[in-house]
């Protein structure tokens, strides 16, 4: 489908029933509930995969609110120690208050960052807009100071993350590396898409060759061969790297492809209440995706 008719369907999103929404959603996000999640977690252990959990939603407006997504959080590590999932945790720093101070955002990370020390699980510090990141790498290393199993992200688009990598580069260090899904303006951030994905190389090459532990999330198949062959040319063990894919997105068989090698592929997995302006947002911000929703949801699940 044409760019042109994306973004009229984008703009035609307000007059769309939420059951539309709801058809992608229920591809894309595991249900509403903790409950739901962790059993789409268990699944996909079952077929080989590793999982992290995100709780949709960001930008809370209160306190109360940020405690109470902190509260999820907390109950969320305990829930997945008692279940035996392979799973660890995914969060935004604006799910838990940034916008209203770093400092009420950092109390309320510390609890969670407690609650994965309490269960011995890990915690992946998401990366927002630019407008957050400083504040972003600040909280994680706060985090690191009380906690080793906790690491940021880094976004390939931004002209920012290969200084951004070599001040925190080191062997305890477990990064993310993805392309980046927020609007930035071209002084900041790489617009071509062939600019992206040789930054992303670049990116993984300076972190894997500092000794870091890499996520490498992206769905481009083209860019996961080219990860691949720098992994080769590295003679990189397994346990130095994993891939990372969003929950429900076709991979044409690249996934089992990676596990037949002997990697580990992890499934970001996202659920909660807040999934229909999740969906709407996430479809608003990358109009292109609306005409692959769409031819989507005539599939077979």
């Amino acid at each position: 489908m044409s760019s042109l008719f994306n973004k009229l369907l984008v703009a035609a999103l307000p007059a769309l029933p939420r059951a539309f929404i709801g058809r992608f959603a229920r591809r894309y996000v595991a249900g509403e509930q903790a409950g739901q999640a962790l059993s789409v977690a268990k699944a996909l252990n079952g077929r080989g995969f590793e999982v992290t959990l995100d709780i949709l939603g960001e930008h809370v407006n209160s306190p109360q609110e940020a405690g109470e997504v902190t509260a999820a959080y907390v109950d969320l590590y305990h829930r997945i120690a008692a279940c035996g999932a392979r799973a660890n945790i995914s969060l935004k720093p604006t799910h838990l208050g940034l916008d209203l101070g770093r400092v009420l955002c950092r109390d309320n990370l510390f609890q969670v960052v407690s609650a994965g020390r309490e269960t011995g699980n890990f915690l992946r510090i998401d990366m927002e807009d630019s407008a957050q990141t400083d504040d972003t790498l600040a909280l994680y290393s706060d985090c690191r100071d009380i906690y080793d199993r906790v690491g940021p992200v880094l976004q390939a688009y931004l002209h920012r993350s290969s200084d951004d990598l070599a001040l925190i580069l080191s062997t305890r260090l477990n990064v993310r590396l993805c392309k980046g899904i927020y609007r930035e303006r071209p002084e900041i951030a790489y617009q071509r898409p062939s600019a992206i994905n040789d930054n992303f190389v670049a990116l993984a090459r300076q972190a894997l060759e500092g000794g870091a532990y890499v996520a490498l999330a992206t769905h481009d198949r083209p860019l996961i061969s080219r990860l691949e062959q720098l992994i080769g040319d590295l003679r990189l063990p397994p346990e130095r790297f994993e891939f990372q894919v969003l929950y429900g997105v076709p991979m044409g068989g690249k996934l089992q492809q990676l596990q037949s090698r002997g990697f580990k592929v992890r499934i970001y997995v996202p659920f909660g209440e807040a999934w229909y302006d999740y969906s709407k947002r996430r479809l608003k911000e990358n109009p292109d995706i609306a005409g692959y929703v769409l031819s989507n949801l005539f599939k077979k699940e």
